[in-house]
């Protein structure tokens, strides 16, 4: 135990590039790995199902997102509220809030488990815009029924697995976390390949590897040897913490919540307009089929492109978060600072390699996921990656630095600014973009609308940092002058 409390201690004490690193390279091998099986995942469906199943995919992506929303806001909230605790010295309060965040994971997972699967399908048309084929929607629909039988484990791993992050255990929490994912990577081509079990295969696999590494975190936390550990008095709600909890984690909700709404309409603009715009690769008059499909399924494999660089850069914000807490905490604002701007500057660097591979080697990337030799729609869709994944990457050595910016305002309790932050770029910027310039320019609309988006938002992400900044380092001195 004496161990594990003097590795919370030295993050108030430690070379912070250090600590960056120490807490930082376990959450990227782990993010990274989430979003490389993920990408595997939908290459073993392309080539082992087909195009229309990553178009049903790419339809379920905005429900799973919203249903991993409340996760994110309970397990974010919780770590960041338990990391400010340790910074403070209170462990008590920290095991406090462990026990709350396990009673709210618990009542929010059955809740939107029962939710989803009674309504299943009117919330697949509704986030297909009622465009896509039946085809597309049949895939989706085996899918998220298996998915949604194993959203209270969801729940609990994730959130379980980011408070052990927070206290102290960062390459544990990488350990559990590639526990699952090499268990999808071996159970998927099994289950789709040699069971034949398809795209519910995928879903299976996934509850499976969830369960087993979910075990392995109970059984660190009913370890009294460890320093945050389950405590019985703590499994009671407390208005306070759960307030708390929810105020820092309504930030990731609505960044969740929000990004489910924009590619619900993202999926609905490119059924209706994708191959009707004058520089849209594929043209839907010229095409025999589901273009809207082809376009959908498309921007399913650019978002797990895409996502692979934001999981690496949000390592770093993850690598980030017990290190601001705990200092921010300890009112050492100085450190807090500096880990900020360390922080800025590597997840931009990861960032601008995303460009470099997405702007200058779209069509490398798009044949990747999906077997050409399959008919005219798959060779379609690499068409219609290759082209948005170009235009999407113009901007994203910024996206570095937004990322960053938005978890940081989680991490020091300003659960206004970090709320704010999150909306901005879907809800301010993107939507009214992509309904502006996608009836007109059909799939060249909707591409460009995400690096305009992007750039304003780190425009307004920038500004707020900036007096933030600011506001901390007055702090600082005055700290050193009351001395």
């Amino acid at each position: 135990m004496a161990s594990v409390q003097n590795n919370t201690i030295s993050l108030g004490t430690d070379s912070l590039g250090k600590l960056l690193a120490k807490y930082s390279i376990p959450a990227i091998i782990a993010m990274a790995s989430s979003s490389l099986y993920h990408i595997i995942d939908s290459v073993f469906i392309g080539h082992g199902v087909g195009g229309a199943a990553i178009s049903g995919m790419a339809i379920t992506l905005p429900i799973m997102n919203i249903a991993s929303a409340f996760g994110a806001m309970v397990g974010v909230g919780a770590a960041s509220r338990i990391s400010i605790r340790l910074g403070e010295g209170n462990k008590r309060a920290a095991e406090d809030i462990l026990g709350n965040a396990v009673l709210l994971n618990l009542v929010l997972g059955v809740s939107i488990m029962l939710i989803f699967l009674f309504f299943l399908d009117p919330i697949l048309i509704f986030f297909s815009g009622g465009e896509a084929s039946e085809e597309t929607l049949g895939y989706a629909r085996s899918f998220m029924r298996i998915i949604m039988f194993g959203n209270i484990i969801t729940h609990l791993y994730l959130g379980l697995n980011e408070q052990l992050r927070a206290s102290g255990y960062p390459r544990k929490a990488m350990f559990i976390m590639l526990l699952s994912i090499a268990l999808c990577a071996i159970l998927n081509p099994l289950f789709i390949f040699g069971f034949g079990w398809g795209i519910e295969g995928s879903a299976i696999a996934t509850v499976i590897a969830q369960s087993v590494s979910l075990m392995v975190l109970l059984k660190h936390y009913t370890s009294k040897e460890n320093f945050i550990h389950f405590n019985r008095r703590s499994f009671r709600f407390k208005r306070s913490i759960v307030q708390n909890i929810i105020s820092i984690g309504m930030a990731p909700f609505l960044l969740n919540v929000c990004a489910s709404f924009v590619t619900r309409f993202m999926n609905t603009a490119l059924l209706k307009y994708g191959g009707t715009g004058a520089y849209d690769v594929v043209q839907a008059a010229t095409f025999d089929g589901s273009v809207g499909d082809v376009y959908v399924g498309a921007y399913g494999i650019m978002n797990r492109v895409l996502l692979l660089f934001i999981m690496v850069a949000n390592g770093f914000n993850q690598g980030m978060q017990p290190i601001v807490g705990y200092n921010y905490g300890a009112k050492q604002y100085g450190r807090v600072v500096k880990t900020l701007k360390y922080t800025i500057i590597c997840a931009s660097c990861v960032t601008t390699i995303a460009f470099i591979v997405g702007f200058f080697f779209p069509h490398q990337v798009a044949a990747a996921f999906v077997d050409t030799s399959n008919g005219v729609a798959d060779q379609a869709m690499v068409e219609v990656v290759a082209q948005g994944l170009g235009i999407a990457m113009m901007v994203f050595p910024l996206v570095g630095f937004q990322v960053v910016a938005g978890g940081f305002f989680q991490y020091i309790g300003r659960a206004p600014l970090a709320m704010f932050l999150s909306t901005t770029r879907q809800l301010l910027f993107l939507l009214p973009l992509l309904l502006t310039l996608s009836p007109r320019y059909g799939a060249l609309g909707a591409w460009v609308s995400m690096p305009l988006a992007d750039t304003a938002s780190v425009l307004v992400a920038g500004t707020l940092l900036f007096f933030q900044i600011r506001k901390l380092n007055k702090m600082e001195h005055e700290r050193h002058f009351s001395r």
